[in-house]
């Protein structure tokens, strides 16, 4: 089944965003983000686990992508930026009922995830981050390798073309098949490919990596020169089979720079889209350190 138990919703926010996606459960609330181009529908076999395991889950469409409210952009990008989107989680939780939770980031929502642990250190009591490091991390260790290899960055966040050329044909750019079908899943790739055919859902994509190369580096480089951290513990995983070993060896020593509280770390046996691909390692090791940040007698320093 998809989802099941899980109330699907639109919620109106006082960021003036529309949210779109799904909860379910009872216990202490975690909020799941998904990355690009995915939607909150790529936690659709991990969220009944971390439910089965006794806790709320929420799980929206970061704005820009899914059915969420796309805006139209300004030129500064502040719009699709991690800070904005971190806002809108938040007021989403509150929403919602949730004065405290942990929240879970992959890829793109990785940023938004920890933008949030560093902005409104009072709301998270745990941060989880999948494949990925703090951006001005990254951007300081680009060179012509990673140029190459991740050129969908570049292209995205600089091309004028980029919104033109892959609205032509979006699913020849991302590659919707029948192969992807039956990795995804019929009915997350039913939703992903249609959120994907409409130009809006394109642009704010790309918004997210103009923001993420232009103002989520400034703010980040802000935060670090002014020592602000991360003080919530802090469980950084990566998938083994995709380049996040070969890229940055062991993740977890870059954002020890970046937090002060406990750091936990896990290698999950998956590709990129772990939440598809090893959803039962995935549940497992989220589980288990979201119980240790959510119990009463748990170490906040």
């Amino acid at each position: 089944m998809f989802f099941p138990g899980f109330d699907e919703w639109d919620q109106e926010l006082r960021t003036g965003i529309r949210v779109h996606g799904r909860s379910g459960g009872y216990g202490p609330p975690v909020l799941l983000l998904h990355g690009h181009p995915r939607a909150h529908t790529t936690w659709y076999r991990v969220a009944p686990l971390l439910v089965e395991q006794g806790f709320t889950v929420v799980c929206p469409d970061l704005r820009g992508y899914g059915r969420s409210g796309k805006p139209t952009p300004d030129p500064a990008h502040t719009t699709y930026s991690d800070r904005s989107m971190a806002s809108d989680v938040v007021a989403l939780m509150q929403q919602l009922g949730h004065d405290e939770f942990a929240m879970v980031g992959h890829d793109r929502g990785q940023g938004a995830a920890y933008r949030c642990a560093l902005d409104h250190p009072e709301l998270v009591r745990g941060l989880v981050v999948l494949d990925g490091v703090p951006m001005a991390e990254a951007v300081e260790r680009t060179d012509a390798r990673f140029a190459t290899e991740w050129w969908h960055w570049f292209f995205f966040a600089g091309s004028p073309h980029a919104e033109r050329v892959i609205t032509a044909d979006p699913f020849a750019w991302y590659g919707l098949d029948d192969d992807k079908r039956a990795a995804m899943g019929a009915e997350n790739f039913a939703y992903v490919a249609a959120a994907l055919q409409d130009p809006h859902t394109v642009r704010g994509m790309l918004e997210d990596y103009r923001a993420g190369l232009s103002v989520d580096n400034a703010n980040d480089l802000a935060d670090r020169e002014r020592g602000h951290k991360i003080t919530c513990p802090t469980l950084v995983a990566w998938s083994i089979h995709d380049d996040m070993e070969d890229l940055y060896g062991d993740p977890s020593a870059i954002w020890r720079g970046w937090v002060d509280a406990p750091i936990h770390t896990a290698r999950i046996d998956s590709g990129h889209h772990m939440a598809e691909e090893n959803p039962e390692q995935l549940a497992t090791v989220l589980s288990a350190f979201l119980t240790s940040t959510t119990s009463p007698t748990r170490d906040r320093d």
